[in-house]
C-alpha cells in the first residue's frame, strides 16, 4: 500500500524525499523508482521530510517507530505532519498523537478503506481522525490519494469506525463462501447463483469483489487472511470493552484464525471459501 500511494503522489508532483522499511531490498527498490533516499533510520525519514506517510501491520509496529526511545519518526520532529494509515488498534493512534505532540509534531490518522489497486489510482476511501486542523492542512494532499474522505472526529474515532467496516466486511465474506459452499454441494449452478444474490437480499460489495473469485479458486492476495484475523480482533477488543456480545464477529474471527493456523494466512481473504467447500482443503494432521 506505501509504495502505491508514494507512487501515486510522485505522479500528481509531490517530491517523495524518502522510503524505509523492514525490508531494505523493498525499500532501496522503491526509492530507486522514485528519486528518492532508501533510508536506513526512521529518524533520516523524519529529517528529510515534511509529511510522513506510515502504513504498518499491527500495535507493536506502529508504537516501535513512534517510540519515544531510540531510533524513531519522533527524533527532531518539530513542525513535522505524520498521516497513519494502517489498520490497527484506536487506541493507539491516541498514544500516537499524544507522542506527536510532545515533540511538537501533528499527526493524523486516515484509515484506509481499499486496497492496492485503489492506492495506486488514487481512488482510496478515506475516514480521518485527530485534530481536524491538521486534517485541514493535510487536505490537498489526501484529496490526490483519494476518491472520496470523511473527518470523522478527533483521533482514534476513525479508527472505531475502520475497525467496524473491515468487522462487517469480513462477516460478509464469510457468510458469501458459506453460501456459495453450500450451493456448489446442492449442485447448483453458481454462475446463476451470484447472480440470483446479486439482485435480492443477498448482494454485497464482497459479492462483486470476491464472489468469482471464491468460485474459481482464485485468491490472489489484495487483503490476507491474516489480516482479516487481526482486524476481526481488533472490533472484538472493542465490543469486550463495551460489555458487548457478538457472536458472528467471534465466528469470522475463528475462521481466520484457523486459516493462519492451517497455512492459509497469505491467501486473499476470499480463501476463507477454502475451508466451506467441500473437498478443497484438508486440515494439516495434528
Amino acid at each position: 500500500m506505501g509504495a502505491n500511494m508514494a507512487r501515486r503522489l510522485k505522479d500528481c508532483g509531490y517530491s517523495v524525499a524518502a522510503v524505509y522499511d523492514v525490508r531494505k531490498d523493498v525499500a532501496a527498490a522503491v526509492a530507486q523508482e522514485l528519486g528518492a533516499e532508501p533510508c536506513n533510520s526512521l529518524a533520516r525519514v523524519t529529517e528529510l521530510s515534511d509529511v510522513i506517510l506510515t502504513v504498518v501491520i499491527d500495535d507493536d509496529s506502529m508504537r516501535k517507530i513512534f517510540s519515544e526511545k531510540g531510533d524513531s519518526l519522533l527524533t527532531n520532529a518539530k513542525g513535522k505532519v505524520f498521516i497513519n494509515c494502517a489498520t490497527i488498534s484506536p487506541k493507539v493512534h491516541v498514544e500516537v498523537e499524544r507522542a506527536a505532540k510532545k515533540a511538537k509534531a501533528e499527526s493524523l490518522e486516515a484509515c484506509m478503506a481499499s486496497s492496492i489497486t485503489q492506492a495506486r489510482e488514487g481512488s482510496l476511501y478515506l475516514m480521518c481522525g485527530g485534530s481536524e486542523a491538521t486534517y485541514n492542512r493535510v487536505k490537498p494532499l489526501l484529496e490526490k490519494l483519494s476518491s472520496s474522505m470523511r473527518y470523522i472526529g478527533k483521533a482514534g474515532q476513525a479508527a472505531n469506525v475502520k475497525a467496524l467496516v473491515n468487522m462487517v466486511m469480513n462477516i460478509n465474506t464469510a457468510a458469501l463462501a458459506e453460501g456459495l459452499a453450500l450451493g456448489s454441494a446442492l449442485r447448483l449452478d453458481l454462475n446463476t447463483l451470484r447472480e440470483v444474490f446479486s439482485q435480492t437480499g443477498a448482494n454485497s460489495r464482497v459479492l462483486q469483489t470476491d464472489g468469482e473469485d471464491m468460485q474459481n479458486r482464485e485468491h490472489s492476495c489484495f487483503f490476507s487472511a491474516a489480516h482479516a484475523a487481526k482486524d476481526s480482533g481488533i472490533a472484538l477488543s472493542l465490543a469486550k470493552e463495551k460489555g458487548l456480545n457478538l457472536p458472528l464477529a467471534a465466528a469470522t474471527k475463528k475462521q481466520y484464525d484457523r486459516m493462519v493456523k492451517e497455512g492459509l494466512g497469505e491467501l486473499d481473504k476470499s480463501g476463507i471459501a477454502e475451508l466451506t467447500f467441500k473437498g478443497r482443503h484438508r486440515p494439516k494432521p495434528v
